[in-house]
């Protein structure tokens, strides 16, 4: 192989050339292994041939049914073959002894990837599998799924080019975009050519077919890259290997962004980011947050910034976050905790768990950190989990708490790679003084390691899917090695937030109306009517938008408290003004969704468009 990087347009931009790696050419399944301060990372490549062999030579039915209860529940059977839970006990506020976790439905497919779409639909995405749950009509499986929230069913969705490790954001018009990936299985299916450099769009409203590629593609191959959308509706897309080999070489790695437009095309080359240069091994999958002055937050090994994507400078350097590597291989969590105009749109960012290095006897980073990078003086603020978690994820709620879940005590990222399975679900409130900011409310059974999702859906419960920790779908775990404990999940769970438990759920606030549903980050006003409970005190209006789920990263993830008018406690009947924020720096375009929060208890939410 044969690989040329020429510095062609200045100094920042990159072309790639000579001959990229022809996945005909190797199409074995490989480990490189390097030492990295005297610790293996184990990295896996993804090509054709060695696969584990294939279960069913040809797919002959369109769904196999997998019982949604097991016998003995997962945690139990890991408990009794030697396989270890995490649970730590914590004092809980849950309210009955009915577990906020249930099994309504099964995903399809793996659910490597996942977005709440406009239509109501979750999406999910998976690689190229010898096996899914779903068949095409040209007899192939089904490596995307659309998951209907009403009657809990899936239909399989085709794509033409491999997501496997893709990243994504919505468009300001709504569609979902799907980027970069990785090369063709052609003896698995020859229907699915190299992802790479692939861009794949999926609609809905009018239209409700499959994913398309028209043909646009990134200006250079990216697998695990971060998505971003920009205050100019563009999107930011950074990061990514180029060939799914080795990353401490650095002739495989592409530490590069390049800019799509607004209609999702490529409007850019690839530039050169040296903060992703800088970290290499470790600059795969960075979390990227938009801040109100226009410019990104880009963290990414420990490593952070704030980085202004139009003059290509970075426009304030951060400190490191003490502790282990918090980003793919050893992926924690990140969000922009809730702005709200009483604190002028303050920033505000969240960093949590991680991991000492790419194995599976890798212990997690227990740690959390949290940021104002646009402050005077920003410094890292330390605080603990209550238990080490790699491949947490933190999901806002309407409430303004972030639900933290999924996740291992040991391991990394990557095929068999993990390791103790963490259960809880942990609620973390950043409003409390440190030291009381942390909760259980509720463990599921089912372990979620890589290649998990969870996403907060219109009613304000959270669906848990996926878990794939294999490099093809294993449908029995095999307790006699701790890489192969733990099977494909492919049942969808909804975990139940304690603002919808017992007595709450009684006390939602009911017809919610939206005087316009296309709305305008310039300060505009609408108003919105609701029924409220007799004795309610406080309002809250939220606008969301969930973004892009995958491999713990909610890419665009955001909730944004709005100001309001006109709120009568004690008064059934409400009519409120509300304002939008002053600017899309703080609510850039795309799909959201309004949820009326009363007393911390969120009504149904409504979905709008952000202009």
């Amino acid at each position: 192989m044969l690989i040329k990087d020429d510095l062609d347009n200045g100094d920042n931009v990159l072309n790639v050339g000579g001959e990229l790696l022809h996945h005909d050419k190797c199409i074995c399944i490989g480990r490189n292994t390097m030492r990295l301060t005297r610790l293996y990372i184990s990295f896996f490549v993804y090509h054709a041939t060695s696969q584990s062999l294939l279960r069913f030579a040809s797919p002959d039915h369109d769904v196999q049914a997998i019982s949604s209860e097991s016998e003995q529940n997962d945690a139990e059977h890991m408990a009794s073959h030697g396989a270890q839970s995490s649970f730590v006990p914590l004092e809980t506020t849950e309210q009955s002894s009915v577990s906020p976790f249930r099994v309504v439905g099964q995903s399809g497919v793996p659910a490597m990837a996942a977005a709440l779409m406009p239509n109501g639909n979750v999406v999910f995405i998976d690689k190229v599998e010898n096996y899914t749950q779903l068949v095409l009509d040209n007899g192939q499986y089904a490596y995307s799924s659309e998951y209907n929230l009403t009657s809990n069913t899936a239909h399989g969705l085709g794509y033409q080019t491999n997501a496997f490790c893709s990243g994504g954001s919505f468009l300001a018009d709504g569609r979902l975009v799907s980027v970069g990936g990785n090369g063709p299985l052609p003896d698995i299916d020859p229907t699915v050519g190299d992802g790479f450099q692939g861009i794949r769009y999926l609609e809905r409203g009018a239209y409700y077919g499959d994913w398309y590629e028209p043909g646009h593609t990134l200006s250079t191959p990216r697998w695990y890259a971060s998505v971003q959308m920009l205050q100019g509706k563009e999107l930011f897309v950074a990061s990514g290997s180029l060939n799914g080999l080795d990353p401490m070489r650095s002739e495989n790695n592409n530490p590069t962004f390049e800019i799509l437009d607004q209609d999702g095309i490529p409007a850019t080359g690839s530039i050169i980011l040296p903060i992703l240069s800088d970290n290499q091994p470790y600059y795969m999958y960075p979390f990227l947050h938009l801040l109100k002055n226009g410019h990104l937050f880009i963290f990414v090994s420990r490593s952070a910034e704030v980085y202004n994507p139009y003059d290509l400078t970075t426009s304030r350097q951060l400190p490191n976050l003490p502790g282990a590597y918090r980003t793919y291989p050893n992926t924690g969590g990140s969000v922009i905790l809730p702005l709200s105009k009483k604190n002028d749109w303050e920033p505000e960012i969240m960093v949590c768990g991680g991991g000492a290095y790419a194995d599976i006897s890798s212990p997690a980073d227990r740690t959390c950190g949290r940021i104002q990078p646009l402050s005077e003086n920003p410094e890292w603020h330390m605080e603990e989990m209550p238990e080490p978690r790699v491949m947490v994820e933190g999901l806002l709620l309407p409430d303004g708490k972030v639900l933290w879940l999924n996740g291992a005590r040991r391991g990394a990222q990557g095929f068999g790679t993990a390791q103790e399975p963490c259960f809880g679900a942990f609620i973390y409130d950043p409003e409390q003084p440190t030291g009381s900011r942390w909760a259980l409310e509720g463990t599921s059974d089912i372990p979620r390691l890589y290649h998990s999702v969870a996403l907060l859906l219109l009613d304000g419960t959270v669906m848990v899917a996926g878990s794939n920790p294999m490099e093809q779908p294993l449908l029995e775990p095999n307790y006699n090695s701790p890489a192969t404990a733990y099977a494909t999940e492919f049942r969808v769970e909804i975990y139940t937030p304690p603002y919808l438990l017992g007595a709450n759920a009684s006390k939602r606030p009911q017809n919610i109306q939206l005087s316009q549903v296309d709305l305008i980050a310039d300060g505009e006003s609408f108003f919105i009517s609701f029924t409220s409970t007799a004795n309610a005190t406080d309002l809250k209006i939220a606008l969301y938008h969930g973004g892009f789920v995958t491999h713990s990263l909610h890419m665009g993830q955001r909730l944004i408290y709005l100001d309001h008018e006109g709120f009568a406690p004690g008064f059934d009947e409400q009519f409120v003004s509300v304002f939008m924020p002053p600017s899309s720096s703080i609510s850039p375009s795309g799909p959201y969704v309004i949820y009326v929060v009363l007393d911390g208890v969120p009504g149904l939410g409504q979905f709008v468009m952000v202009r």
